[in-house]
C-alpha cells in the first residue's frame, strides 16, 4: 500500500472527530433518549458515525493522486456512501419520509454500479455466470439491503463498529493470501476509521453511530465486495460470508416480520441480537459474541473457499446455517412477550 501513512491517520482523525461530535452532541441536545423500542435505557448522544464519514472520505483525494486505487472505484464508492451518509444525517435530524429515503438509496447504488461496471461475471458450482443487465439491477438490491440491514443491526453498543472493523480485517488477511495488496486499500482505512469510532461507541457506549454512519458502512462494504468481485471472483463469496451475522440476522427477521404482516419500515426490537442482549441484560456478550463468530467461525469457511477450493455458494451455504439455527433460536423476528 503506497500511502500507508494513512491508516493511523485516518483512525486518529475518527477518534478526535468522534470525540468532537460528542461535544457537539451534548450541547445541542442531539440525544437518543430510551423509549418502548430501545435497546438502550440511558439517554446518549447520536451522530457519532460521521467521523466515520469524514475521515474515510477525506484520504480518498489522497488515494486518488497517488495512484494507490483505480480512480473510478474511488468516485463509485466514495460518491454513493457519501450520498447515504447526507440523506441519514438528514434523517438523524428531520424524519425523512420511507419513500423518499429508498428513492436515494437507489440513486446511490446506481451511482456506484456505473462506475463499479456493474455486477462480475460470478463463479457458481464450478459454471461461470454472468447476468449482464440483470446483474445491474440483483447488484442495486444487494447494495440497498446491505446498506439497510446495517441500519437494522446498529441496535446495541458497538455492534456495527466491530462487526465492520472484523470483517474488514478478515479481508484484508485474505486478500494478503492472494497477493493482492491494491484490494487492501480500501478495507485498512474503513477499519481504521471506524476503530477511532469504536473507542467511544464501545459497551457501554459513549455515543452512537446513527442513520449517517450505519447506511455509509453499509453502502461501502456492498460496494468494496463488488469491487473486489472484478478483481477475484471468488473473494466476492468470502465477503458474503464474513457479513453473516448481519445478513442472516436482518434477513431472518425481516421475513418473518414480513410473514406476519408487519410494517418492516417501523423501529422495532425483534432481531436476535436484541433478544440476546435483553437476556444477558447488557450489549457487551452480544458484541463479542459478534466478533468471535465473525474471527472463529466464518472466517474460517472464507479461508476454505479461497484456499481448498470450496466453491463460494456452497461456502456460503455452511457459514449462514449455523447463524439460522442461532437466530431461530433468539427468536429473530418475533413478537416480544
Amino acid at each position: 500500500m503506497k500511502a500507508w501513512w494513512l491508516i493511523p491517520l485516518v483512525a486518529g482523525a475518527s477518534l478526535l472527530l468522534t470525540a468532537a461530535l460528542r461535544r457537539y452532541a451534548l450541547s445541542k441536545q442531539i440525544i437518543d433518549v430510551p423509549n418502548a423500542r430501545s435497546s438502550h435505557t440511558v439517554p446518549t448522544p447520536r451522530g457519532g458515525g460521521v467521523a466515520i464519514v469524514l475521515s474515510f472520505l477525506a484520504c480518498l483525494p489522497v488515494l486518488a493522486l497517488s495512484d494507490a486505487m483505480p480512480l473510478s472505484t474511488l468516485v463509485a464508492i466514495g460518491g454513493a456512501g457519501g450520498l447515504i451518509a447526507v440523506i441519514g444525517f438528514m434523517d438523524d435530524h428531520a424524519h425523512i419520509a420511507a419513500r423518499w429515503r429508498l428513492l436515494g438509496h437507489l440513486a446511490a447504488a446506481a451511482w456506484m454500479l456505473y462506475w463499479l461496471g456493474g455486477l462480475a461475471p460470478l463463479q457458481v458450482f464450478g459454471f461461470t455466470v454472468d447476468l449482464q443487465w440483470f446483474g445491474y439491477i440483483l447488484a442495486a438490491f444487494y447494495a440497498v439491503w446491505m446498506l439497510n440491514l446495517y441500519n437494522f443491526m446498529d441496535g446495541i453498543d458497538g455492534i456495527a463498529s466491530a462487526e465492520a472493523v472484523t470483517v474488514c480485517l478478515g479481508m484484508v488477511l485474505l486478500v494478503a493470501l492472494v497477493d493482492a495488496p491494491q484490494l487492501m486499500v480500501l478495507p485498512l482505512l474503513l477499519a481504521a476509521a471506524t476503530v477511532g469510532f469504536l473507542f467511544w461507541n464501545f459497551p457501554p457506549a459513549k455515543i452512537f453511530m446513527g442513520d449517517a454512519g450505519s447506511g455509509f458502512l453499509g453502502i461501502v462494504l456492498a460496494g468494496m465486495s463488488l469491487q473486489t468481485a472484478w478483481a477475484a471472483p471468488q473473494l466476492f463469496w468470502c465477503w458474503l460470508i464474513l457479513l453473516g451475522v448481519f445478513v442472516v440476522d436482518a434477513t431472518f427477521t425481516l421475513f418473518r416480520r414480513l410473514q406476519r404482516g408487519d410494517k418492516v419500515y417501523e423501529a422495532h426490537r425483534s432481531h436476535a441480537y436484541q433478544f440476546a442482549s435483553r437476556h444477558y441484560g447488557k450489549h457487551l456478550p452480544v458484541t463479542l459474541a459478534v466478533v468471535a463468530l465473525n474471527l472463529f467461525w466464518l472466517l474460517p469457511v472464507a479461508l476454505c473457499v479461497l484456499l481448498l477450493g470450496l466453491d463460494g455458494v456452497l461456502g456460503v451455504i455452511i457459514g449462514y446455517l449455523p447463524l439460522a439455527f442461532l437466530a431461530a433460536l433468539w427468536r429473530a423476528g418475533e413478537l416480544e412477550r
